[in-house]
């Protein structure tokens, strides 16, 4: 079987519905920030107290906060002044993520071996419009 034009552009679509998770989740201070929230307590954290656990200021946490949030990875819940912020449990977003991985490792089984060793010609099919 034979990746056709049809699996490319769906692949193409996919990885652009994953974009903003792909760029938040590859990231290592926001890789760790996630961690840490996973073994955090259930009413999610402040800034604050990431800050007093982390080397990072103020600042920059929210700005990763922020991106996360993007992402849909995380949820922040206001009480009076302070923000708290929390793991999504339902993210949607993961769902996107793992149905892209999957179908990548599909489209990979067709990919022709491309190093020259078997004599194989292979010709790549036109992508369309570049990103």
């Amino acid at each position: 079987m034979q990746n056709t034009i049809e699996d490319i552009r769906r692949l193409e679509r996919e990885f652009r519905a994953c974009r903003k998770l792909l760029t938040a989740l590859g990231d290592e201070t926001r890789q760790y920030l996630l961690c840490m929230m996973l073994n955090g307590p259930c009413g999610g954290n402040r800034v604050l107290e990431i800050a007093e656990r982390t080397n990072l200021s103020r600042p920059a946490i929210s700005h990763h906060m922020q991106i996360l949030k993007d992402a849909g990875m995380v949820k922040s819940r206001r009480e009076g002044t302070r923000i708290y912020y929390y793991l999504d449990p339902e993210a949607g977003q993961l769902d996107n993520l793992i149905t892209l991985f999957c179908d990548v490792r599909e489209f990979m089984k067709y990919v022709p071996d491309r190093g020259g060793g078997d004599g194989l010609a292979c010709q790549p099919l036109p992508t369309g419009d570049a990103p």
